[in-house]
């Protein structure tokens, strides 16, 4: 069993692609793991907590403000200003925008640092910038939810904010107590198997993501392409923009980390704070953003070792 996870953290990238394709392919199977989504969404939260000292992790005292500032610009700055984008333009209402809204408020994707490794990429300001997003999370969500006109009421913004703190808590605490429990968890066959079933996992949930997305593409539609071209754009755009902005200043050595943690958040997180409705018709747009991000590792490796380590 163990040299078998060992396997699947080696092949992540593959891993990771075979899961859209199975969930693109078998829409039954998709619909049928719905259910899960939320369970194994907070289940990667528990393994990744599981998988690191996320005291050692947390950025200290030196680094702390550089990681704080990232997390106001990445989590409330960048939505906020979405916000007032779509207010502009009349698209409060519209599901493509407030998918976009939430992806730029969710905390870094829980197998971030993952990603960062497979794109060839130093993990460790992924993993410190993952576990800051997501310890603050439910503080950023507020004036975020207090603005979108999905939550409704000041009593909705703060239940749905007290829903992920709890999932945050209880997921995190967890990981956090059984780590420091378990000895084998802390050495390198241990890290090896706790990889490989964040890989697991995550090849799992894209399936049931993928609900909506594979019946979509049998009988492609306007709304189809359009959301397709709104995910790639904000994740590669963002990714991108990341890179590009940091390659040559002091972030340098954090760039690429940075950018793939910029591109790639929780949004899943938020399926069991949103009302039902809203979820259910979010489903697509969250279906086609796993697509740029399950492949950023193939994209972004080659960008990575051009504008990075040659920058």
């Amino acid at each position: 069993m163990i040299p078998a996870l060992h396997a699947l953290a080696r092949h992540g990238r593959l891993v990771l692609v075979l899961g859209l394709v199975v969930g693109i392919l078998a829409p039954g199977l998709a619909r049928a793991m719905e259910p899960l989504i939320f369970p194994l969404i907070a289940l990667m939260l528990f393994l990744a907590t599981l998988r690191v000292d996320v005291v050692v992790a947390f950025p200290g005292a030196r680094t702390l403000p550089r990681f704080l500032i990232a997390t106001l610009i990445l989590q409330v700055v960048l939505p906020l200003c979405a916000i007032a984008g779509l207010w502009v333009l009349g698209a409060m209402d519209s599901i493509i925008g407030i998918g976009a809204v939430l992806v730029l408020a969710a905390a870094p994707l829980t197998g971030s640092p993952g990603l960062t490794i497979m794109a060839g990429g130093d993990p460790a300001p992924a993993l410190r910038q993952l576990v800051l997003g997501t310890a603050l999370l439910p503080l950023t969500v507020l004036p975020v939810f207090w603005v979108l006109p999905v939550f409704g009421a000041p009593e909705v913004v703060a239940m749905a904010a007290l829903r992920l703190l709890a999932v945050i808590a209880v997921a995190g605490g967890a990981g956090m107590l059984l780590r420091r429990a378990v000895p084998w968890l802390r050495a390198a066959e241990g890290h090896g198997a706790v990889d490989g079933t964040i890989t697991l996992v995550m090849s799992v949930v894209v399936v049931g993501l993928m609900s909506a997305v594979g019946p979509a593409i049998l009988a492609p539609s306007t709304e189809l392409w359009l959301t397709l071209a709104a995910v790639f754009t904000l994740n590669f755009g963002a990714q991108i923009g990341a890179l590009l902005l940091l390659r040559n200043g002091p972030e340098a050595p954090a760039a690429a980390a940075l950018a793939i943690v910029a591109g790639n958040r929780n949004l899943a997180l938020f399926l069991g704070a949103l009302p039902p409705e809203t979820g259910a018709a979010l489903l697509l747009f969250i279906g086609c953003y796993q697509l740029p991000m399950y492949l950023t590792p193939l994209f972004m490796a080659p960008l990575i070792r051009r504008l990075v380590r040659h920058g």
